[in-house]
């Protein structure tokens, strides 16, 4: 089998793979590795073939392979630090994790791409969350920027570290965040949602209300925009 046939035969299961043809997507990528047991390609795929048909163990020793054939496979590297966490390997997840974001962060040569920074994202999100978990602020700051930095485009991202710097007692830099983020995306209703309660507890109660009545027009079924309008008026009458 030449190099064409393994191409053709690699795309021919992608396309597989992506119609949920799972069986003749394998038979494509294992067609490749009979004749070329290490097809980085073929490995690869059928290691992401695995990993999406739940079969944790296959696909973690696949993209182990993947890794003996060649170190430095980043997008590998991700997704095996993403599995050994999944099955709760979480030292063996660190260090491959660690490995490759030392990798991408120290190539000189490597070509940004931003489906390995959105994986790079999730994992300095789970760090961010697990520190939150135990009131450790700071170092979740810390992951959540670094979620941010590598997936901008995560407005949720950049809703938690707003509320982060709001625990933290910072109050001013998280509304000046939640500020940026509903001019930048002014229908993100969480975002106006999330800066009406700063706004209520800093006694700002108008600015507060406003910020609900907008959501409730981007979204009328916005429950939490409702149910903040609701008791701020409520809250408004005792007070008069």
């Amino acid at each position: 089998m030449n190099q064409q046939q393994e191409r053709s035969l690699i795309e021919k299961g992608l396309g597989f793979q992506k119609s949920l043809d799972f069986k003749k997507a394998e038979f494509c990528f294992g067609s490749v590795l009979k004749h070329n047991p290490q097809s980085i390609d073929a490995l690869f795929n059928i290691a992401n073939l695995y990993h999406q048909q739940g079969q944790l163990s296959r696909a973690i020793k696949t993209f182990e392979k993947v890794l003996e054939v060649n170190p430095m496979h980043t997008d590998a590297s991700i997704s095996l630090s993403v599995l050994y966490n999944d099955v709760g390997q979480y030292e063996k997840a660190r260090n491959v994790f660690e490995k490759a974001d030392k990798r991408v962060k120290g190539g000189s040569n490597l070509i940004e791409d931003s489906h390995i920074n959105k994986k790079f994202a999730l994992k300095h999100l789970e760090l961010a969350e697990l520190y939150l978990t135990y009131n450790r602020f700071d170092e979740s700051l810390f992951e959540f920027k670094k979620a941010s930095a590598l997936n901008p485009e995560s407005l949720e991202v950049r809703l938690k570290l707003a509320r982060v710097y709001a625990k933290k007692g910072f109050t001013s830099k998280a509304i000046e965040e939640l500020k940026k983020l509903k001019n930048e995306n002014p229908n993100y209703v969480d975002a106006r949602v999330a800066l009406g309660i700063l706004y209520f507890g800093n006694g700002s109660v108008i600015e507060a209300q406003t910020e609900w009545q907008k959501c409730l027009s981007i979204n009328s079924d916005c429950k939490e925009a409702k149910m903040y309008l609701e008791l701020s008026q409520s809250a408004n009458e005792v007070v008069i």
